[in-house]
């Protein structure tokens, strides 16, 4: 144990790291009530480091061609050690990345947790959302197979409704008037460089505007009442609290170890479940396979632009929609939270993802 001990102190004497630790660790506080719901951030940080570990391995192996692509995939499923398992971590991984994500915004919406001056605190979460939904949608790509080219297709048609600039996105996203080679390319360089880093930085800002602006307590309890946000600013604290360490840091890791188990689970007894046939096939830009969707968190969009007479009206409502969760901390502004005082709220809340679940099911089947 001595030179354990004298690392300890080496360390301390140049870093001052038990001062960091009694005060960002053992002496921050989060409220006493807090519930499960708030380790999701934790468990996203887990799943985006995941990501990020298995996608280097990934890349010594990946080639960024059309003609190589499909041909290197399957050489890391079936030659490299292990490598079906990088592989089915990463593919799947994303999937399990955007159910956290869900979970996470939906506990957030339900607890009016964006109030209180949290509105960049919201704003960051909201663009990294999306911004994980385009690095979804590159990364689908680059296996090269019918499935990833013609989902492909699909949804880079879909800008081409937009009026007067359209056409040029569609170009500009495909890197040329049809998905090919360059579009292989463009989206590689997005999915492992270009949208990491932009990441990265939301993560960050994100953190940050959580630690600065301080937990918002649940909004449940007889210990719990609304209070008006003040007009300056004040770190909400929670005198009284739990310490994050080791009481809550547990907790964080039991959810984690859930989330990971839940990945396994589907890898090892449901691994199909992400993977329809056409996964496996090498893409043909002269063979359209029959009933081909995206994936099933893009499902709700797809469906949508079906639903009305224009695909224009489509992109505007769902536009329309977007923009107003993004803007949703500066209209409901009110200092109530407890969900059975916001009883409108609550019956759109419901209603609204009842209704995201039904086109969902709709698009999938139709």
């Amino acid at each position: 144990m001595q030179p354990i001990k004298w690392l300890v102190e080496f360390v301390e004497v140049r870093l001052g790291v038990k001062e960091l630790y009694n005060r960002e660790l053992k002496g921050y506080l989060l409220p006493r009530n807090v519930n499960a719901w708030y380790t999701l951030g934790a468990v996203l940080l887990a799943l985006f480091t995941l990501q990020t570990l298995t996608g280097i391995l990934l890349l010594m192996f990946y080639v960024p061609d059309a003609a190589k692509a499909f041909a290197s995939v399957q050489y890391i499923v079936n030659e490299v050690p292990f490598g079906w398992l990088f592989r089915m971590l990463h593919a799947i991984g994303a999937n399990v990345i955007v159910i956290a994500l869900l979970l996470h915004m939906l506990s957030v919406l339900f607890m009016a947790s964006y109030k209180g001056r949290r509105e960049f605190t919201w704003l960051s979460g909201f663009i990294i959302f999306n911004l994980t939904m385009g690095i979804c949608l590159t990364g689908y790509l680059l296996p090269w197979s019918q499935l990833s080219f013609w989902a492909t297709t699909v949804a880079t048609d879909a800008a081409g409704a937009i009026p007067i600039v359209g056409d040029y996105l569609v170009e500009f996203l495909r890197g040329g008037p049809t998905v090919g080679n360059q579009t292989l390319g463009r989206f590689f360089a997005l999915h492992v460089v270009g949208m990491p880093l932009v990441l990265l930085a939301l993560i960050g800002a994100h953190l940050f505007c959580v630690k600065r602006r301080g937990i918002s307590p649940p909004p449940f309890g007889p210990e719990y009442h609304a209070t008006e946000a003040k007009p300056f600013f004040e770190h909400e604290k929670h005198p009284g609290g739990v310490p994050f360490f080791p009481n809550y840091f547990v907790k964080d890791a039991a959810i984690i170890c859930f989330f990971i188990a839940f990945l396994l689970a589907i890898i090892f007894y449901a691994p199909g479940l992400f993977f329809p046939d056409s996964a496996f096939q090498p893409a043909d830009p002269f063979l359209t396979p029959p009933h081909i969707k995206p994936e099933w968190y893009f499902l709700w969009a797809y469906q949508a632009l079906k639903i009305f007479p224009s695909e224009i009206i489509g992109l505007g409502v769902q536009g329309a929609f977007m923009t107003f969760l993004a803007l949703l901390p500066f209209i409901d502004r009110g200092p109530e939270r407890r969900p059975a005082k916001r009883p409108l709220f609550v019956t759109c809340y419901v209603l609204g993802i009842l209704l995201i679940v039904a086109i969902s099911i709709w698009g999938h089947y139709s």
